[in-house]
């Protein structure tokens, strides 16, 4: 597990690093910020599969919204708060009061929803200094949040498609996870009998994801959240490690206390339902879960150091940058050492560096038009056609594959 640790690798790899003028948040050298792109990238597009609409809203607001939000009576310790013009303000620690605020901006019928905003904004949370640890726990960060707003009626519509989404992913990312559902606790607001119905629409839910997933839930008895019953999710990684990132949550206090509505079908007004959800949860968290989950031995689509192209010897030099602009013009992480030193050192380097593919060139490859291929694992490929490496590592690439497609072992 030491060796794995996030932090340690992220040095190592010149990934990311923390300093003392801003404790709790990252910086995110380019290799990192790749990774995180990576994974902003992926998101997005199961959002637009899944019929998101993306929003930004601000990120300081006046603590009139965090009042009616209930942020200042409950959460303002873990707030940063400041004076403006001897008015009081908040940065935001969460999305949704501002997701609020962009629903009741105007009128909306029955027919629009459910209205699903999705949005990658910048939190702050005042933890402690000594509570701060790595990319575990961190003042600033951004989570892949949205908020659903919907009719009663759509409950369960819209968090079946979430555990779909949810499964995805994590499948795509490799990670194994257990999922509970959380009832209505002791000091719950609301109505008990809209507590019942949401309860009863994501006890079916689950039982249909039981069915098909031949995966069972659990109950968590009165652990659900004060405004609404939830699903908690525990993932676990190459370790059996367990972390909560995923949730989805019902919540009908929200939606009052900003007195929002729709206009039903007999034209009276109804009050939504929000679900709120996320997937990786902090995408900084997630990091730090897959950098420990991967060793640092990133899969072809994540990887920040994907192709290094070496020269042979300085004659080879000028096709070695040919290989490698042919690389980045397929959109790959691409670099060639050109360095004055033995090709066994130079292969060598590049795969303590975990660079997933090793190209070597030399005079031979240069007239056969060829690359001689080896992976991080020092398995030798071969020569092969550069439009044949091409073609595999696009695929890897494209298809999010955990497994490398050159330098396994066939299959029985």
């Amino acid at each position: 597990a030491k060796k794995r640790d996030h932090r340690m690798i992220g040095t190592k790899q010149d990934l990311y690093f923390f300093h003392n003028v801003s404790p709790g948040s990252c910086f995110f050298q380019p290799y990192g910020t790749r990774i995180y792109n990576g994974l902003l990238e992926f998101v997005k597009q199961k959002y637009w599969d899944y019929g998101y609409e993306e929003v930004i809203t601000p990120n300081i607001f006046h603590f009139d919204l965090w009042n009616t939000s209930g942020h200042a009576g409950h959460y303002k310790q873990n707030m940063f708060h400041f004076l403006v013009e001897k008015e009081e303000w908040g940065m935001k620690p969460m999305n949704c009061p501002g997701h609020c605020v962009l629903y009741s901006h105007r009128n909306h019928s029955f027919r629009e929803l459910p209205l699903r905003y999705a949005e990658f904004g910048v939190l702050h949370r005042n933890e402690y200094s000594g509570a701060l640890s790595g990319l575990t726990r961190v003042r600033r960060f951004v989570q892949d949040d949205a908020h659903i707003f919907c009719r009663k009626d759509q409950i369960e519509q819209e968090v079946t498609a979430y555990l779909a989404m949810f499964k995805e992913i994590y499948d795509t990312l490799g990670l194994d996870y257990d999922l509970a559902l959380s009832t209505r606790p002791e000091g719950f607001l609301g109505k008990v009998e809209d507590w019942d119905e949401a309860e009863a629409a994501l006890t079916k839910v689950l039982n249909k994801w039981k069915e098909q997933e031949k995966k069972k839930w659990t109950l968590n008895p009165e652990d659900g959240a004060f405004y609404g019953p939830k699903i908690d999710i525990t993932v676990y990684d190459a370790l059996g490690r367990s972390f909560q990132c995923a949730t989805v949550q019902l919540d009908f206090q929200l939606p009052i206390r900003f007195k929002l509505s729709y206009v039903k079908s007999d034209g009276q007004k109804e009050t939504p339902v929000i679900v709120h959800r996320a997937i990786m949860g902090s995408f900084e968290r997630m990091i730090a879960i897959l950098t420990e989950h991967f060793a640092g031995k990133w899969p072809l689509w994540l990887s920040p150091k994907q192709v290094m192209v070496v020269p042979i010897s300085g004659a080879s030099v000028d096709y070695a940058l040919g290989i490698k602009k042919a690389f980045h013009e397929k959109k790959f992480f691409v670099e060639c050492d050109v360095r004055d030193l033995t090709m066994q050192k130079k292969v060598r380097d590049a795969q303590i560096n975990q660079f997933n593919y090793i190209l070597v060139v030399g005079a031979q490859e240069q007239e056969n038009e060829t690359v001689n291929v080896r992976t991080r694992n020092n398995k030798v490929c071969g020569e092969k056609k550069v439009a044949e490496v091409l073609q595999l590592l696009c695929r890897e690439r494209d298809e999010k594959l955990l497994e490398a497609v050159m330098g396994q072992k066939p299959k029985a």
